[in-house]
């Protein structure tokens, strides 16, 4: 698949379509942003009958034969289904299938150009659960992986837990994990600038939807000291009786503190704040917290806390947007995950190679670790490689590698 910056394509078609406004944005995204790209050549007779009939139906019936073949004579074991419903795009929220493509074509060419990985952009016209996960499942022979992506809280859950039970191929909800691995990764790097371990952190994390639970339940098994989830009404505690299934889950695993109440309540002396739901924490509420404290407002475009004002109190700051350091982006995890995973044939993403990518993130860093660089650039090519590394390394301890 072949990834393109600018797409040289014809305008057909395209006749009597409305006037796009002038911005370069449109421009780069007429016609899509790939292509498929044949990696044999087919210029006579001969190729022809090696790629197509009667060469091809050698391979047929050699796969028929052993089943196992597929992933050394297609692409099945580099390829990645991306798949979405269009219920939570980005910033964006419910607008759809069709207008969920322009992402899912972004996430395609970022697994080629980070990860060296083939990926199809698949929306899916129902949001119903079952509906979903039967879809992906008689997909899934095309495909060596499966990437849940922009799809609403609390389904996501359900339908990621209903694919890894009935798949034998990795299945990762990157909205959960991707973020949940780059912030543990710049964490551990924050942790160890300032003298401390993730075990001596206290975080707050504003936001109960896939994001939110992720985080939480991955620095639990990193290590974390203690952490609480707040939503909108609050800390998400066992003594709330509005919880859903899931936030019943998280308060049950979390906040050894015993805190209720707001937001702003229990990040006073916290060590570490953690955004990854809009709005707006008040300034008070960020002095209150303790001394060398870590702040990462992930919301775009506008952090929960403003750089500006984070700079004021914590020791360490990082964002989700790519003009201010310490970008927490999921392109850090994902295209090395899966790379990883693929390349040993991974049955399943587990805690482990979660694990180990947030600590092959961390290492990139190495002596350049400084404030203001707690976390590597998406652009650093060292990144992906390491991280595929580690991941393929884990794969085959914990048992899941078949190759």
């Amino acid at each position: 698949m072949a990834a393109e910056i600018v797409n040289p394509r014809s305008e057909s078609g395209t006749e009597g379509a409305p006037e796009e406004p002038f911005d370069p944005a449109f421009a780069l995204h007429r016609g899509g942003k790939m292509a498929i790209q044949a990696t044999v050549p087919v210029r006579n007779k001969d190729d022809l009958s090696l790629a197509y009939t009667p060469g091809v139906a050698k391979v047929c019936t050699a796969i028929a034969e052993q089943p196992e073949l597929v992933h050394d004579y297609t692409w099945k074991s580099q390829v990645v289904a991306v798949v979405t419903d269009g219920t939570a795009v980005l910033g964006l929220g419910d607008i759809g299938p069709e207008a969920s493509l322009p992402v899912m074509e972004g996430k395609a060419i970022l697994f080629k150009q980070f990860g060296g990985v083939d990926a199809v952009p698949i929306a899916l016209a129902t949001t119903d659960t079952d509906e979903i996960v039967d879809t992906v499942v008689r997909l899934a022979p095309s495909f060596g992986g499966v990437n849940l992506e922009d799809i609403s809280a609390p389904r996501c859950f359900e339908i990621e837990r209903k694919l890894q039970e009935r798949l034998d191929i990795p299945v990762f909800h990157d909205d959960q994990h991707g973020t949940a691995i780059v912030t543990l990764a710049a964490l551990r790097n924050a942790a160890k600038l300032t003298g401390r371990t993730l075990g001596d952190l206290r975080a707050v994390i504003s936001g109960a939807g896939a994001a939110g639970v992720a985080i939480a339940k991955f620095l639990l098994s990193a290590g974390i000291g203690d952490v609480c989830v707040a939503d909108r009404k609050g800390v998400v505690s066992s003594d709330r009786e509005d919880l859903t299934d899931v936030k019943r889950e998280i308060a049950g695993l979390t906040n050894k503190a015993g805190l209720a109440g707001s937001l702003e309540t229990a990040l006073a002396g916290a060590d570490v704040f953690i955004g990854v739901s809009g709005g707006t924490v008040p300034e008070a509420a960020v002095a209150s917290m303790a001394k060398d404290a870590f702040v990462f407002a992930m919301a775009n475009p506008n952090p929960e806390v403003h750089p500006d004002v984070a700079h004021k109190y914590a020791a360490v700051v990082a964002t989700g947007r790519s003009d201010y350091p310490n970008q927490i982006n999921n392109v850090l995890a994902f295209p090395g995950i899966f790379a990883g995973a693929l390349q040993v044939r991974a049955s399943r993403i587990t805690e482990g190679m979660k694990i180990a990518a947030a600590d092959a993130i961390a290492g990139v860093v190495g002596d350049a670790l400084a404030a203001d660089c707690v976390i590597p650039s998406p652009f650093d090519d060292r990144v992906a490689p390491a991280v595929a590394a580690a991941v393929a390394a884990a794969a085959r301890a914990e048992g899941v590698a078949r190759r």
